[in-house]
């Protein structure tokens, strides 16, 4: 979440009439995240989030993102449901942008991820994954393999500015991620960026999933290698097997992982790593002038992606 689109309070308020949420009370941006604008509304009838997407999300794409999230819940999972407007549609526009208004989940995102926090990851995650099997829309994902160099693009040739030797580095894993990238592993929706932001707790009970904003159709064992690099390193970058162990046994006892999706853990730990560097690196590199917006350091998960470079095998994650 972040807000580069301001929306005036006249703006708002003419938005809101034609929702049956009642009149706009208050609300205020929410600076956290890095893609598209939101706000914390609170109207006579609730609280709840306004998302204005912003160009990184096509246009094309929101229809999936707001279809699946009915979708999921019709399905058990906790999840914030886009409100239809009287006419029974959940996408308007807003200050040139494509909005939608949806509601509100109680809890709070974990800012050091426990043991038991990460073992209630690994069983939503796979929750997520089986009652994903049965969605009808596809979504390819915009950012995986073929996607990297491209983006890298983006960088303009100023990785080494972030860190020296920081290009060459990219260089070679590009090469290696594209000539060894796991193929023929089983497919299905993804969430694709569950951080810790992205999940809510009360107390150490799993309450809600949200910003399914990069969802999409792609290997499931991915999903499982993201979560790893999100919720199991501790503040020095270093890996914690204990936290890995327990996110990877929670998603096991809802849905058991192939020997071939253990196999290629490593791999995909890696690109999920390079992924992450790559977009961080971009939006560092890339804030637009006076958005209000916290770009994430990039070498965080370079720092992530040496530890995946080197080890031995899946046990390394814990695995046993």
């Amino acid at each position: 979440m972040a807000v580069y689109t301001d929306v005036s309070e006249d703006e708002l308020a003419r938005f809101l009439g034609s929702y049956d949420i009642g009149a706009l009370l208050s609300f205020k941006g929410i600076a956290e995240g890095v893609e598209n604008s939101n706000f914390l509304v609170h109207a006579e009838r609730g609280h709840y989030i306004l998302t204005l997407y912003e160009k990184r999300v096509a246009a094309g794409d929101l229809p999936f993102f707001l279809a699946l999230m009915e979708h999921l819940a019709d399905r058990g999972i906790t999840c914030p449901q886009p409100v239809h407007n009287r006419q029974g549609v959940v996408l308007g526009e807003i200050a040139g942008r494509p909005a939608a208004i949806v509601t509100f989940l109680d809890g709070l995102w974990i800012r050091r991820p426990g043991v038991k926090h990460c073992a209630a990851v690994g069983e939503a995650l796979a929750r997520l994954h089986l009652a994903g099997q049965d969605f009808g829309m596809t979504r390819a994902n915009a950012l995986t393999v073929g996607d990297w160099r491209p983006l890298y693009a983006q960088a303009d040739g100023r990785a080494d500015s972030v860190q020296h030797g920081l290009a060459e580095a990219i260089a070679r894993e590009l090469d290696a991620l594209e000539k060894s990238w796991p193929r023929g592993l089983p497919q299905g929706v993804i969430h694709a960026d569950l951080f810790p932001d992205n999940v809510f707790f009360l107390g150490d009970k799993l309450s809600g999933l949200i910003d399914f904003y990069f969802a999409c159709t792609d290997t499931l064992a991915y999903d499982v290698a993201i979560c790893l690099n999100a919720w199991c390193f501790e503040p020095d970058h270093s890996y914690n097997v204990t936290k890995g162990r327990a996110l990877l046994q929670g998603y096991s006892a809802v849905r058991a992982l192939s020997a071939a999706e253990r196999e290629a853990l490593p791999l995909l730990a890696r690109g999920s790593a390079l992924r992450f560097l790559l977009t961080r690196l971009v939006d560092w590199l890339r804030v637009p002038d006076g958005a209000l917006v916290r770009p994430k350091d990039p070498l965080e998960y370079f720092r992530k992606l040496r530890f995946h470079q080197s080890v031995a095998g899946v046990r390394d994650y814990g695995f046993e």
